[in-house]
């Protein structure tokens, strides 16, 4: 549990330094590469927390 916690924060990290890297650059692959690890975050925490509810019900 704690492992995977980290790993989100970490991944939540690198999508914020993307988008501070576009912010400060203005080169529109950061913002294209923080888009694509926030999408895979958000969809890797959603089965991950429907895994837990599912051993809830179970």
């Amino acid at each position: 549990m704690f492992l995977l916690r980290t790993v989100m924060f970490a991944l939540l990290g690198a999508s914020a330094l993307c988008f501070a890297f576009y912010l400060g650059t203005g080169r529109r692959h950061y913002l294209r590469w923080g888009i694509v690890i926030l999408k895979w975050t958000v969809i890797a925490a959603l089965g991950f927390f429907g895994v837990l509810i599912l051993g809830r019900i179970v």
